[in-house]
């Protein structure tokens, strides 16, 4: 049998095979952050279609963090009985789900939240509109909000929680020294650009307790002038794995571009796929938690041998997904042809206008 559809245990959650969904934004929630009857189809999607764990599109913790049109809400009790009602829809379908927290930070949406962003620094070179820098009781404040919106995943019944400190987010903001400029104990060296992740690690961990599965997405590098390095990033992984994280999902770039943004187009060839191997091979030598890499992969070989070669533990896909949510599968039926995604990332383009993300693509031949 293939080491991909081996189980394996992040935790006490116990996963049928090594194959994750990367959280993107579906656009498929209600305006407050409501869960839909739509957004709830495509969560049962997945599951039906065999993925291991699906980890949900960033769920805003704090109405300050919102930084997106129909993004997924944890913020406050008003929306468990949604949030209970699409897990439950997912473990009735065998699936095990996870619930990304994030705050979008600078890149918040004052026309969705009604206020500046907040920022770790004022950066007036890169900011169009104002922002705020933010004070030490508002970082305890939102510590204080990530643990409550995990407690709600754990009471809505949600297998497990997933921090987002990548791609540019409130605490990827913090992680990085070219959005981080304090001065203070939350800026300068990695340790002090990490407490906030850490203390919201453990803030959550008390919130939710030992057992309940806590994961991480985080940057293997910015990819942007000044950005996070890798030798930071192999040190904030260090902190988070002695802080008690579960597992760690693996990616990169930032949402306002550089190098490298959160999706590459045009992966057409194996030697293009899984583009943050190397630095996953870092990580290997420097943390023994499971590790899930994100990032191109559309081979089976590919993700097999990154699994085999004991490289990471799991693999995750995000936009083979969107167009063919029974990927996984067909696979697993032997029909090892790659992903039909031809990564032009025309799939978020429905998502603006609200129609949700979808494939627009499905016709034309892979």
């Amino acid at each position: 049998m293939a080491k991909l559809f081996e189980k394996i245990s992040i935790n006490n959650m116990k996963l049928e095979n090594r194959f994750v969904r990367s959280a993107t934004w579906e656009g498929l929630a209600e305006k407050d952050g409501g869960v839909t009857p739509a957004l709830s189809d495509r969560m049962v999607a997945l599951a039906r279609g065999g993925v291991g764990l699906i980890i949900t599109g960033y769920a805003f913790i704090h109405k300050s963090g919102q930084s997106g049109p129909w993004q997924l809400g944890a913020d406050r009790d008003e929306l468990l009985p949604g949030l209970t009602s699409l897990a439950a829809a997912v473990h009735e379908n065998n699936g095990r789900i996870v619930l990304q927290l994030a705050h979008g930070g600078f890149f918040a949406m004052k026309q969705l939240t009604g206020e500046a962003p907040l920022a770790p620094s004022l950066l007036p070179e890169m900011a169009k509109s104002p922002r705020r820098e933010m004070t030490i009781p508002d970082i305890q404040e939102l510590v204080a909000a990530f643990a409550a919106a995990a407690g709600r995943a754990k009471a809505a019944g949600f297998d497990g929680v997933q921090i987002h400190a990548a791609h540019g987010y409130l605490l990827s903001q913090f992680l990085s020294p070219a959005f981080n400029r304090r001065s203070d104990e939350y800026g300068g060296s990695i340790e002090n650009r990490s407490r906030f992740l850490i203390e919201s690690l453990r803030a959550i961990r008390l919130s939710v307790g030992a057992d309940y599965p806590v994961l991480v997405k985080m940057n293997v590098r910015d990819f942007i002038e000044g950005g996070l390095t890798l030798d930071d990033s192999l040190a904030a992984a260090s902190l988070l794995a002695e802080a008690g994280i579960d597992a760690i999902e693996l990616s990169g770039g930032f949402l306002n571009g550089g190098k490298l943004s959160p999706s590459r187009m045009g992966i057409n060839t194996e030697e293009k796929e899984a583009y943050f191997g190397e630095e996953a091979k870092a990580f290997r030598k420097k943390v023994s938690v499971p590790l899930i890499l994100v990032g191109g992969t559309r081979s089976f070989g590919v993700a097999e041998r990154l699994v085999a070669d004991g490289i990471v533990d799991c693999v995750s896909l995000c936009r083979p997904l969107i167009r063919e949510p029974d990927l996984i599968n067909r696979w697993k039926s032997g029909n090892l042809s790659r992903a039909a995604c031809i990564s032009c990332n025309r799939c978020f383009g429905p998502g603006l206008t609200g129609q949700g993300v979808y494939c627009v693509d499905e016709k034309r031949p892979a």
